[in-house]
């Protein structure tokens, strides 16, 4: 076992299984782990609630080209 794959220091365990940190993937404890992580990330998975945005009020309006 190299250092990077012993247990991490802190007592915190993955946040995804719940095994202990491992230094390497730290704050995950597999390259899997951290793999499911950024899927839920990229899926929209987590989110901050707030209020809905009007697709109008969103983007600026276009502006004329003068070339």
């Amino acid at each position: 076992m190299t250092e990077t794959d012993k247990p991490a220091a802190s007592a915190r365990p993955c946040p995804i299984c719940g095994k202990p940190a491992v230094a390497r993937f730290k704050p995950f404890c597999s390259s899997r782990c951290a793999d499911i992580d950024l899927g839920r990330w990229l899926k929209g998975g987590y989110v901050i609630p707030g209020e809905p945005v009007d697709e109008a009020e969103e983007a600026p309006p276009p502006r004329d080209r003068e070339d």
